[in-house]
């Protein structure tokens, strides 16, 4: 019994059949007249009552659900969840759905209504954008169906305990997988690079023919043969990429509900797969007090499942990052020259001069690029109109950090430096342009 009454919800319709005969009873103590009708009216409604229980429990049939979740979500990006519902009863069920979902979307209103006919089904969708990495437990996806009648609700629970992971934003990869498939890239603020001289290595000596590069002709082959002979070449490949990702405290800091660290973290799974494509090695490391999830640039089939599942559990630490030993091991580890794509963030010029001699050392041995973000909460803060003496102290205070970001990529260039300074949403976008400018340019 106890089991029985824990499957039985009241509903709205219920307390209002019950309020309607308790205010009849209480009118019939004054207007003797209504009691018959209203004790008409409470047997029909103990009838009503007995017939929509015997409905929604003694029937054969039952209201079935499940719950659709991909294989894992991807970190900020909407990521649809499919609900399906099966009505074996013989009649049209009205339902609420409650889907427990995780923790982390802090959403407890979650609920949504609707009607199903005898034997039909309905699939239902709703999106959810996922903002840290990690596992996400969802609890059960409760159904509580009522009879035409609608006096009680009948909850029935699926699904208990699911769990998935959340990993870096591989939907943003498809996308920009897609429209470098389709030639689309310019729409989406990726820039066509001009190639600027021979950013190519020497393939083989073939004969001249209509069309070839007078300029590659080699003189000593075209004598040995008696016939013009030029020089092939083909784009340099399997140059080492190399994301280098600052986990320290300073990439803590949120946008759109995202940490700088998962942007870069986003981007770097793009640029990886970018830089495969091209024919390049891609790898990564990241670091703080050590230098930690490493992987080393290779060009091999299962490069991009690595770099993934290094990706999905590198977390900030909340250590001030040191500069000094990021040197240190690239010298020590990375013989080839190589590019390297630096994550950070400076805020004030002080912040880079501490770490300026370390960046200007690696510059020398490798190709450095300096990856920064601007504070997107503060130039719209600076571009409000002010209306007190207040609010023109703040913005003041404002633009000098704006202004002193801009400093900061005038000091990196000074001492020729690469560098990005980008909006957060932006930074895949132009890690990219400056990527394919880098190739273009034949800089590496």
């Amino acid at each position: 019994m106890k089991k029985f009454f824990k499957h039985i919800y009241l509903q709205k319709r219920f307390f209002i059949a019950i309020s309607i005969i308790v205010f009849g009873f209480l009118l019939s103590y004054m207007v003797e007249d209504i009691f018959g009708a209203v004790k008409l009216l409470f047997y029909v409604f103990s009838l009503l009552l007995i017939v929509d229980v015997l409905l929604l429990f003694a029937s054969k049939g039952k209201l079935e659900g499940q719950r659709v979740l991909p294989d894992k979500l991807s970190n900020g990006d909407e990521n649809l969840i499919l609900l399906e519902l099966t009505n074996s009863y013989l009649f049209k069920v009205s339902v609420k759905i409650i889907d427990e979902i995780p923790f982390q979307f802090q959403k407890r209103d979650f609920g949504l209504t609707s009607k199903i006919k005898s034997g039909g089904s309905k699939s239902y969708e709703y999106i959810l954008r996922p903002t840290e990495r990690g596992v996400y437990s969802f609890g059960s996806l409760n159904l509580y169906a009522s009879s035409p009648i609608g006096f009680l609700a009948k909850k029935n629970a699926f699904n208990i305990n699911q769990e998935v992971p959340v990993y870096p934003s591989f939907l943003q990869l498809q996308k920009y997988d897609l429209i470098a498939f389709t030639n689309r890239l310019h729409e989406f603020g990726l820039k066509k690079i001009r190639r600027i001289g021979h950013t190519m290595e020497f393939e083989q000596i073939k004969e001249y023919v209509q069309g070839d590069d007078i300029r590659n002709i080699n003189w000593k082959a075209t004598a040995k043969r008696n016939q013009l002979m030029v020089n092939q070449y083909q784009d340099e490949k399997s140059q080492p990429i190399y994301a280098v990702i600052d986990k320290g405290r300073v990439m803590k800091m949120p946008f759109n509900g995202l940490s700088l660290l998962d942007y870069a973290i986003n981007a770097t799974l793009v640029i990886s797969s970018i830089a495969l494509k091209k024919q390049d090695k891609a790898g990564m490391f990241s670091f703080s007090d050590k230098i930690e999830n490493r992987v080393v640039a290779e060009r091999r089939s299962s490069q991009m499942h690595l770099i993934l599942e290094t990706l999905y559990n590198l977390g900030t630490d909340f250590i001030e990052s040191d500069f000094s030993r990021l040197y240190v091991d690239v010298k020590r580890n990375l013989n080839q020259r190589s590019l390297l794509l630096l994550y950070t963030n400076f805020e004030t010029l002080d912040a880079l001069h501490r770490q300026l001699p370390y960046l200007q050392a690696l510059a020398k041995i490798h190709l450095l690029v300096v990856i920064f973000f601007e504070n997107t909460e503060l130039n719209s803060f600076a571009e409000k109109k002010a209306e007190t003496v207040q609010q023109i102290f703040e913005q003041t205070i404002a633009e000098k950090f704006i202004y002193e970001k801009k400093l900061i990529v005038n000091e990196l260039r000074k001492y020729g430096i690469q560098t990005i300074l980008t909006k957060p949403e932006n930074l895949t976008i132009n890690t990219i342009n400056k990527y394919l400018e880098i190739k273009a340019r034949g800089l590496l």
